[in-house]
């Protein structure tokens, strides 16, 4: 827990040295090339990627130009780093959760982030949560607990991204995958 508390307060005095913005979590960011395009696409916001894996985070990706300044990626669990969000009542404005491991097995429900334990804090931190995947009922069950838990009618969606944003949702579409979304702005309920 104490790495975790370090990324987070590493992570926090970053944004908050950009002057508080708008706050995006990239959740599982892998590489990072979300983080940097989220960044790109939202220069108004802070976009803060995490991902547990050191190996991932340090890895060269192409990048054209300049690497936008509103951004950060940290190493952290991501169950602690979304707890201790919830604890010091931190209300991200997007939360991504872009191409996840799937976990398909029936015995493998609890591994899925909306059948964790941590996902009644992912939906109390609020604002727009959005979940991308190549595996429709990966993104059918997410918003079937999205319903569950905040009340709010969520639909799922075929998606078909003008320009990919991380290296699987690249290779999805260079391979021909359907690709499905769900998106729903919840309210934070600290």
């Amino acid at each position: 827990l104490a790495h975790n508390r370090r990324a987070f307060e590493q992570s926090v005095k970053a944004w908050q040295a950009a002057g508080g913005k708008p706050l995006i979590l990239d959740t599982g960011c892998g590489v990072g090339l979300s983080t940097l395009h989220l960044a790109q696409t939202f220069p108004d916001h802070f976009v803060i990627g995490i991902d547990q894996s050191a190996d991932r985070l340090s890895r060269q990706i192409h990048w054209e130009g300049d690497r936008p300044a509103n951004q950060i990626r940290v190493r952290a669990d991501l169950v602690d780093y979304w707890r201790l969000l919830h604890a010091e009542r931190i209300a991200p404005a997007w939360q991504y959760l872009l191409y996840p491991n799937p976990w398909p097995k029936i015995g493998h429900l609890a591994r899925r982030w909306h059948g964790h334990p941590v996902f009644p804090i992912i939906v109390a931190l609020g604002g727009v949560i959005e979940c991308r995947s190549n595996w429709r009922i990966y993104i059918d069950e997410f918003a079937a607990a999205l319903v569950q838990l905040g009340g709010i009618p969520v639909q799922t969606e075929s998606y078909s991204p003008q320009q990919p944003i991380t290296p699987f949702e690249a290779k999805y579409v260079a391979s021909g995958h359907e690709l499905w979304r769900c998106r729903v702005h919840l309210p934070a309920s600290f």
